[in-house]
């Protein structure tokens, strides 16, 4: 009988899960969508995740210990300037953190073993924005959702979401989708090109009825009323006024956290742990076991 191995080696002879070169074939990408969408369906699921409150921002925005590391190290006027710029710009990380923080722990993340979670902060799992919100709801005691993406240069996960709860897309479609399935809010900072991209994204589905309303909000009122004119968007006739409504600008996290709740956004804090059944108190010996009991007797045997 003829030797078996070259079958056995053979490509084909691979189950189809563990043949990668099938599973990267242009005909199986749905297949590969739908797996993108079901691995993070699935985990959110055994986490309790039912709602999010999803932060963005800029990943170029630095913390607090950045901005210090980089004006310890500045030589140079332009230095100098930079380092003055990234302590100005570490004010809104640190803004994006304590509204985490804020949400983290009146919203629902922090639910009772077994209760579903609301409202627990996702971000694109990134630095920046993404790391302050991720870390805000870490310091917490709550956890967050990081949701990472393949890029030409990679993105690297930050080190405050939850471990159990950071995935990485190679779809931006799959991505958003994720983002924006169980998002019962929007919180945007200053960003880029990216932030802009999710901002207009959520607002236009929301604007089209494709997504059910819900509250938005972008933090930072010298950013977005410099940087955006949504008011000429109306008087050239590109908007209508009402749906100037479907956001609103503010500048504090506490402001922030008023605004989602008055636009609509349901807190539930955690249940309270419960109580401890009474101490049952000692039993009473009557006095004829303590006898019985006693050293000496015929119960102390």
């Amino acid at each position: 009988m003829p030797d078996n191995a070259a079958q056995k080696r053979s490509r084909s002879f691979l189950l189809a899960v563990e043949d990668q070169a099938f599973l990267l074939r242009d005909e199986m990408r749905p297949f590969r969508f739908g797996m993108e969408y079901a691995k993070a369906e699935y985990a959110l699921r055994d986490w309790g995740v039912r709602s999010t409150v999803v932060v963005f921002g800029s990943a170029r925005i630095p913390s607090p210990e950045r901005a210090a590391a980089l004006a310890a190290a500045a030589k140079t006027p332009a230095d100098r300037r930079a380092a003055k710029r990234a302590a100005e710009q570490s004010r809104m990380y640190e803004a994006a953190r304590a509204f985490a923080r804020i949400v983290s722990l009146r919203g629902g993340a922090l639910a009772a073993t077994g209760a579903p979670r609301d409202n627990v902060i996702a971000t694109g799992g990134g630095p920046g924005i993404m790391e302050a919100a991720n870390r805000g709801a870490s310091e917490a005691g709550a956890p967050s959702i990081g949701f990472n993406i393949t890029l030409p240069h990679e993105q690297d996960p930050n080190g405050w979401s939850t471990p159990a709860l950071t995935f990485r897309f190679h779809y931006f479609a799959m991505r958003k989708m994720h983002l924006a399935m169980r998002a019962n809010a929007l919180a945007v900072f200053p960003g880029g090109f990216g932030t802009f991209d999710e901002l207009f994204e959520l607002l236009t589905l929301v604007q089209t009825g494709k997504a059910s309303p819900r509250p938005i909000v972008l933090v930072g009122r010298r950013f977005w009323e410099k940087v955006v004119d949504l008011r000429l968007l109306v008087e050239e006739g590109m908007i209508d006024e009402r749906d100037l409504s479907l956001f609103e600008v503010v500048d504090t996290p506490e402001e922030a956290w008023a605004s989602l709740v008055r636009r609509g956004l349901e807190a539930t804090p955690p249940l309270p742990a419960p109580e401890a059944p009474p101490a049952e108190p000692p039993r009473r010996r009557s006095p004829a076991r303590e006898r019985m009991r006693a050293p000496g007797t015929d119960g102390g045997r």
